[in-house]
C-alpha cells in the first residue's frame, strides 16, 4: 500500500489521541490526587473524546483497506485508550504498511 490519505490521517489522529490521553492522565492526577485543575480535567477529556472517535472512524477504515484480522484491529482500535499504546501502534502500521508496498511495488524486467 502506498501512502494514502488514509494512512496519514491515521499517523496524525493517533498521534493527537496519544497525546491527549496522557494530558488527560496527567489532569486526572491532578484532579483527584491534588485536588486541583477540575474544569479543565473536563475540557481535556472532551478534546480526548473528539478525536478518539476520529481515530476510531479512520483506523476502522483502514483496517478494512488493510484486511486485517478482527483481533488486530480490535487491539489498533483500543490502543487509543490505552497510554502510550497509540504511539506503539501507529509505528507498527507504519512500518508494515511501507514494508507491504515495497513488496508489492512492481519489479524491473530484466533481460
Amino acid at each position: 500500500m502506498k501512502s494514502t490519505p488514509l494512512l496519514a490521517w491515521y499517523r496524525a489522529l493517533a498521534i493527537a489521541t496519544g497525546c491527549a490521553l496522557l494530558i488527560f492522565c496527567g489532569f486526572m492526577i491532578a484532579k483527584y490526587g491534588f485536588g486541583a485543575a477540575k474544569d479543565a480535567t473536563m475540557y481535556v477529556a472532551m478534546l480526548h473524546g473528539y478525536l478518539y472517535i476520529g481515530y476510531f472512524v479512520v483506523t476502522f477504515l483502514l483496517g478494512q483497506k488493510l484486511k486485517w484480522p478482527m483481533g488486530r484491529l480490535l487491539f489498533t482500535l483500543a490502543a487509543g485508550c490505552i497510554p502510550f499504546a497509540s504511539f506503539i501502534a501507529e509505528r507498527r502500521v507504519v512500518r508494515e504498511a511501507t514494508a507491504s508496498a515495497a513488496s508489492a511495488a512492481p519489479q524491473p524486467v530484466r533481460a
